[in-house]
């Protein structure tokens, strides 16, 4: 992100004096009670290395935030305890078997694992039974039922139970009586899959017990808010329990989902349960399995019974508590209360007890989602007394006004400290990428320029590393996901330009604002401000789409939806936190391919033993994973050098005191050495390349005597990658961009051609670091831009050795000129080609220089000059408007 930052006074502000720990409240067990003092046993805490990464902005963030208000009151320790892994250790120990029992060895582990994850019954009992398996391997099972009781003798999860309900329905049969049906219900107890989660050790480092606020500022006036231990909810919470407990943030979820594909109508409801004690980035992994399935309920309408039946046991532990065995091996006396429901917007409704044309979280009127209005929020204690009361006969008038359907006991109704209404959370994915974006501004801008028009715009947008290209317009996608959404809301703003009235385009620009600001991993006092303010924006300009008789009416629900998100942000976190895209990917693991692997008939109970087998595997990974990494003991034996991790990191371990840098990295020999200047001037199109170089060389190296010439060769790279610290606020990983220039490759042969990529970079006035890595030493180094200006990347080279062996890579460059204000309707920046006397300005630079590759747009007018194509469209446009919408990390 660069952007101009005036540095604030904190001088005169007050001194709160919140402390700067070494480690995240959260993260930490405070002395249980006084009585601490006297055994030092129990005056152990847990410490969270932490690390201040400094933002751009000035900002120094300390595991994302820097000063601390802790509630000391909660997450007391009791007293010391063992884990299941550690309990298991102890009971291996004792028995004198192998870690990977009861298997022979590692590799028959091995082996294990890869037939339960990519063989069904039937091939793995096929692939034991081959001569050459049989004959060479020796394992301890010969057949898929042998092998199976291997698997069911490791340790697995909360064990599934399944229950007979009857289901009454609303319809009577021809004996006139209400009709009915008896189903299944497949459900684990909550309370102990809490327990599984909480005290699972490789949740260790991503465990919080407490919450805390956070701040950017010693003066506590900005506001930090991403994990659920830094928001509202949880220390509000806190002060209606015991001194020293510990919430357990039970975070359900639930959508209906087919199963059968192409024919049949088999279909399942499964409810997945995980807790916001565990930090949201592990909670986002499906491989982590920090979010746990907790039930399949029968496949009809949601019914509150069987619901009522699965959380259960949540009643009486969310109001007295349970003690359990935490990750760090602290024992905490728990209480598991529901604080988030991650549902669709009919499944909202369905178990707010409201109409669809409703808002399950607040009382705005059925003709009023439009306004943008604030109303009053629905209270679980007075809806339940309104059913209560039509249960029994009476006609309340706000049953009605409420837009309330007829359920008499909800299954939320008896869970203590839990309010169903405040726990619906914004869904990014149906709301705002599918709901607000696509399917109403993306058709009402169509509407108003055209179907072509709109095609021609986005076939017409150059290409970038990583961007979806769609060829073929918009008009023609079948199958829309929620990538497709987010790769149109990269360009829509620019394409639009022109094309729309002005007014139409402040309002396109104000939802995607409020889109990227609400996919924030951080957010702080103003991007919450900012949040509010592009929603203000948009209800103050929307009546042009009723003056274009393009909408008649703004009553939508998901339009409504939008007016809580700052609210609930504030109560539970970043909303990255509680999307159901997570959710939709875990029907892959937890239905889908349980469901393949049944015979498809009764399949829910083979459904149940599948998973419990999958769990199994998982939990002995895990344990191992442990073990590889404790002191060595008899246990550990033969681990020193196992691990059972899929993959290795990315990136390289650094020392922690070795600061973060920007490292620009080429590959380790170039993908045309020795290329000619002719070459160069013509493939690559540098007609200015010898002058650019001369200079250049008259610049950095003015003892040179050697004037480059036609007959000096090059050595060409293909690209650079340029490896960034990451941007917290939008990523938690470094992150790695290219800049491509590469020249067109014609077609050979069997082989397609490839079109010429000469990307687009933010060029500093100073080097971003002073050494340049191969990809076998990547490096991260920080740096402060003084200033930046665009060009397009031409050529990556290396000089040839006569010109004093000079070490550091290089780059042509063609110049844009400096960015222009920002046009007022869309409040982009706008740049156009540079000349130099009626010839394009180019200019040789250090590849070092490069801060960062960017996109530009095309200014299209009205319509669209029909020589624009994404291949062309950089050399046919001369003015260009700068996409700041390209990355999360460049917002100007």
């Amino acid at each position: 992100m660069i952007k101009e930052v005036e540095a604030e006074n904190l001088d005169d502000a007050p001194d709160v004096d919140f402390p700067h720990q070494d480690a995240a409240p959260g993260h930490v067990h405070p002395h249980p009670s006084p009585d601490t003092d006297n055994n030092p046993a129990l005056g152990k805490i847990r410490r969270v290395t932490v690390e201040e990464v400094e933002d751009e902005d000035g900002m120094s963030f300390p595991n994302n935030g820097q000063y601390f208000e802790p509630q000391p009151d909660a997450g007391w320790a009791l007293h010391e305890g063992e884990t299941s892994f550690e309990r298991y250790r102890t009971y291996q120990e004792e028995e004198g078997e192998d870690p990977w029992s009861p298997f022979e060895d590692v590799e028959e582990w091995d082996l294990a694992q890869w037939l339960i994850k990519n063989l069904g019954q039937t091939r793995t009992n096929e692939f034991l039974k081959l001569p050459i398996t049989q004959n060479r391997s020796k394992l301890s099972f010969h057949n898929n039922r042998s092998f199976l009781q291997h698997v069911d003798k490791l340790p697995h999860g909360p064990g599934w139970t399944c229950k007979k309900v009857t289901v009454h329905g609303n319809c009577k049969d021809e004996n006139s009586e209400m009709m009915q049906e008896d189903v299944e219900l497949w459900i684990r107890d909550p309370v102990e899959c809490v327990k599984e989660l909480i005290g699972n050790p490789s949740f260790k480092e991503d465990m919080a017990y407490s919450p805390a606020k956070a701040y950017a500022d010693r003066a506590g006036q900005d506001r930090i808010i991403d994990e659920m231990w830094t928001a509202d909810w949880w220390g509000e919470k806190q002060k209606a329990l015991p001194e020293g407990a510990t919430i357990a943030l039970i975070i359900l979820s639930s959508d209906k989902m087919s199963l059968s594909q192409f024919r049949g109508d088999k279909s399942a409801w499964p409810v997945y349960m995980s807790i916001g004690n565990i930090a949201k980035a592990k909670r986002r992994q499906a491989s982590a399995r920090a979010t746990v399935l907790i039930g399949y309920l029968p496949a009809g309408k949601l019914d509150y019974y069987c619901m009522a039946i699965l959380l259960q046991p949540l009643i009486g532990a969310g109001t007295d508590g349970v003690e359990m065995v935490c990750a760090d091996s602290w024992v905490c006396r728990v209480y598991p209360i529901l604080a988030e429901y991650m549902a669709n917007f009919p499944e909202q409704c369905l178990v707010s007890c409201c109409k669809e044309n409703r808002c399950p979280k607040c009382l705005v009127a059925a003709n009023k989602h439009g306004d943008g209005l604030n109303s009053t929020m629905r209270d679980p204690e007075s809806t339940k007394e309104i059913l209560h009361r039509r249960k029994i006969g009476q006609h309340p008038p706000e049953f009605e006004a409420n837009g309330l359907h007829a359920v008499y006991k909800p299954f939320w109704a008896d869970l203590p400290h839990a309010d169903i209404f405040l726990a619906f959370t914004p869904d990014l994915l149906h709301q705002l990428h599918k709901g607000v974006f696509k399917d109403h501004l993306v058709k009402w801008c169509i509407d108003i320029i055209g179907e072509d028009e709109m095609d021609a715009r986005f076939k017409a947008i150059p290409n970038y590393p990583g961007l979806r290209h769609f060829k073929k317009g918009i008009s023609s996608v079948k199958q829309w996901t929620g990538c497709e959404h987010k790769e149109m809301q990269r360009v829509f703003v620019g394409l639009l330009s022109g094309a729309v009235p002005s007014r139409v385009l402040v309002v396109a620009r104000s939802i995607l604002d409020f889109s990227y600001y609400a996919q924030l991993q951080i957010q702080m006092t103003e991007s919450l401000e900012a949040l509010q303010t592009a929603l203000t924006v948009f209800h103050v300009n929307k009546d042009i789409f009723k003056e274009l008789a393009v909408r008649e009416h703004f009553n939508i629900p998901k339009l409504h939806q939008l007016t809580h998100y700052v609210s609930s942000i504030t109560l539970f976190g970043a909303a990255d936190g509680f999307n159901t895209e997570l959710p939709e990917r875990l029907h892959i693991d937890f239905a889908k391919d349980s469901y393949r692997a049944s015979n498809k008939r009764d399949y829910e109970e083979q459904m149940a033993l599948w998973l419990q087998c999958q769990e199994a595997m998982f939990l002995r990974s895990a344990y191992l994973d442990w073990l590889s990494q404790q002191p060595r003991s008899k246990s550990a034996a033969g681990l020193t050098e196992y691990s059972d991790t899929d993959s290795e990191s990315e990136t390289p371990n650094l020392p922690a005191a070795e600061p973060l840098q920007a490292t620009h990295v080429l590959a380790k020999a170039p993908m045309h050495p020795h290329q000619s200047v002719q070459t160069i001037m013509t493939a690559y199109s540098a007609t200015e390349f010898l002058s650019a170089l001369q200079s250049f060389l008259l610049k950095n190296l003015p003892r040179n005597t050697i004037v480059p010439g036609l007959q000096d060769r090059f050595d060409l790279y293909r690209q650079v990658v340029i490896v960034m610290p990451p941007d917290l606020r939008v990523s938690d990983v470094p992150q790695r961009r290219r800049i491509r220039a590469s020249p067109e490759m014609l077609p050979s042969g069997w082989k397609p051609g490839i079109p010429a990529r000469f990307d687009m970079a933010l060029i500093a006035d100073s080097p971003c670091s002073s050494h340049l890595h191969t990809l076998e030493a990547v490096n991260f180094n920080d740096s402060l831009v003084a200033g930046v200006r665009v060009a397009q990347v031409r050529v990556i080279f290396t000089p040839p050795c006569q010109f004093s062996a000079y070490s550091r890579a290089l780059a042509y460059v063609e110049w844009f000129t400096p960015f222009k204000p920002p046009e007022p309707s869309s409040r982009m920046r706008q740049v156009s080609r540079s000349t130099r006397q009626l010839r394009r300005n180019a200019a040789v630079i250090h590849v070092d220089k490069i801060v960062w590759p960017c996109h530009l747009i095309p200014k299209m007018g009205q319509t669209v000059d029909v020589r624009l194509r994404s291949g062309n469209a950089y050399e046919v446009a001369n003015d260009f408007y700068f996409n700041e919408f390209i990355d999360g990390e460049i917002r100007m």
